[in-house]
C-alpha cells in the first residue's frame, strides 16, 4: 500500500515536470513573438538564436548551473530530476529577454558566448542569493525579499543584461537619425499573437508550478490561486494598454496590446499567491500602463529595442517586486527594494563587464552592410522566406 508521503512525492514530481512543460512552451513563445516583430530578412536569424539559447543556456546550468544556485541536488520532497528540469526550465529565459532587444543587429557566436557565462554563472549567482543556497545569508547585503516566480531574479536580471547590451552595441541602422525615430514595422503580426498567446500559457507553469507543490488540500488552492491571478494581470495589462492607445491614438494597436498583457504577467509574478483576486487586476493595469509608457521612453533616449523587452521585463520587474511590498501583508517594502537595487547593480554591472569583454574579442554588433542585406544570409544561410525581396 502507497503511503502518503509516497504520493505525496509522485504527485509533486508530476506537478513539477508538467510545469516544467508548460515553461518550455515560451521558448516557441518568444520566437514567435519575435519572429514576428522584426523584418523579414532577419527572421531565420531570430529562429536560430531563441533555438541555441534553449541548448547552450539549459546545457550550462546542468555542468554547472544548478550546483551554483542550490548548492547541491538533494530534495526530498520530489524527483531530484524533475527539480532540476524545472528550474532548468527558467534559465534560459533571462537570454531570451535580451536576445529580443538586440535583435537586427546581433551576431549569433558572440551572443551564445554570453549565453554560456549568464547560464552558467550569472543567473546562477543571482538564484543563490534569492532562492537557493543563500551564500549571502547574514550579510549586510542579504537579500530577503519575496519573489514568487522571479519578477526579479529573472526578468529583471535579464532586463539589465539587456541595457547593458544596447549601450554596447547602440542602436539598429537607420533607426535614430536627424533627430527623428524611424519606425520599424511587424513583419507579422499572426506570429506576434501565436507568440505572445504561448507565453501568456507558458506563465501559468512560470507562476503556479513555483509554489512548489500540489499534493495536499492548502498547496492545490495555492496553485490555483497563483494561476488565476496571473491570468487575471495578464486580463488587466491587455485592458488597460488597449484604453490608453485607444485615447491616445484612436487606434487599438495589437502589438500594444499583448505587450501591455505580458508587462501585467511580469508584475505579477513576483507575489500572485499572496494577494487575493482583485487586488492583481490593479498590479496588472499598472503593469501594462508602464509598457505603453516606457516604449517611447526608450526610444527618446536612443535605446533601441525592437520587441520593448525594456519596458516589458525591465521596468515590470521592478514594478512587481515592489508591489509585493505595498499590496501584500507581512511583507516589508524596504526589504523589497533592497532586492531589486542589489540585483540590478549585480546583474548589470557584471553582465556590461562580460559583455564588454567579450565585444572586444568577438563584435556583437553585425556591420551595417550585414544588417541591410538581413542576417539571415549572412548569419545564418537560410532565409525564412525566400520568395520576398528583402527589404532594406
Amino acid at each position: 500500500m502507497m503511503s502518503e508521503a509516497d504520493f505525496s512525492y509522485i504527485i509533486d514530481t508530476f506537478f513539477a515536470l508538467f510545469s516544467m512543460v508548460l515553461i518550455i512552451f515560451m521558448v516557441p513563445g518568444f520566437a514567435m513573438l519575435e519572429a514576428g516583430l522584426v523584418r523579414t530578412k532577419n527572421v531565420s536569424s531570430v529562429l536560430t538564436v531563441n533555438t541555441m539559447i534553449y541548448a547552450v543556456a539549459s546545457m550550462m546550468f546542468l555542468l554547472v548551473g544548478y550546483t551554483i544556485a542550490f548548492g547541491s541536488w538533494e530534495n526530498t520532497s520530489m524527483s531530484i530530476w524533475a527539480a532540476f528540469l524545472f528550474q532548468m526550465a527558467f534559465v534560459g529565459k533571462t537570454v531570451n529577454i535580451m536576445s529580443g532587444g538586440v535583435s537586427e543587429r546581433v551576431k549569433i557566436i558572440p551572443l551564445m558566448i554570453f549565453t554560456v557565462f549568464m547560464g552558467g554563472i550569472i543567473y546562477p549567482l543571482v538564484v543563490n542569493v534569492s532562492w537557493g543556497a543563500d551564500m549571502l545569508a547574514g550579510t549586510l547585503l542579504d537579500i530577503d525579499m519575496y519573489d514568487l516566480a522571479g519578477s526579479t531574479v529573472i526578468h529583471s536580471t535579464g532586463g539589465w543584461a539587456l541595457l547593458a547590451a544596447i549601450l554596447i552595441m547602440g542602436p539598429r541602422k537607420g533607426r535614430y537619425q536627424d533627430g527623428k525615430i524611424k519606425v520599424v514595422p511587424a513583419s507579422n503580426i499572426p506570429l506576434v499573437v501565436l507568440g505572445a498567446m504561448l507565453l501568456w500559457i507558458g506563465w501559468f507553469g512560470f507562476n503556479g508550478g513555483s509554489v512548489g507543490s500540489i499534493s495536499s488540500k492548502e498547496n492545490a488552492d495555492a496553485v490555483a490561486l497563483t494561476i488565476m491571478n496571473t491570468n487575471t494581470a495578464g486580463l488587466a495589462g491587455a485592458i488597460i494598454a488597449a484604453i490608453i492607445m485607444y485615447f491616445r491614438y484612436k487606434l487599438l494597436d495589437i502589438t500594444m496590446i499583448l505587450n501591455g498583457a505580458l508587462g501585467g504577467l511580469v508584475a505579477i509574478t513576483a507575489g500572485p499567491d499572496m494577494y487575493d483576486i482583485y487586488t492583481p487586476i490593479l498590479i496588472g493595469a499598472i503593469g501594462g500602463a508602464l509598457v505603453v509608457f516606457a516604449v517611447p521612453m526608450f526610444d527618446r533616449l536612443k535605446l533601441d529595442d525592437p520587441v520593448g523587452a525594456l519596458s516589458v521585463h525591465l521596468v515590470n520587474g521592478i514594478w512587481g517586486t515592489l508591489a509585493v511590498g505595498i499590496f501584500a501583508k507581512d511583507v516589508s517594502f524596504m526589504a523589497q527594494l533592497k532586492g531589486v537595487l542589489l540585483v540590478a547593480v549585480f546583474a548589470f554591472v557584471v553582465s556590461y563587464i562580460v559583455l564588454f569583454i567579450i565585444n572586444k574579442i568577438t563584435p556583437f554588433r553585425a556591420s551595417d552592410e550585414v544588417q541591410v542585406e538581413g542576417l539571415d544570409v549572412n548569419e545564418v544561410g537560410v532565409e525564412a522566406y525566400p520568395e520576398f525581396k528583402r527589404a532594406i
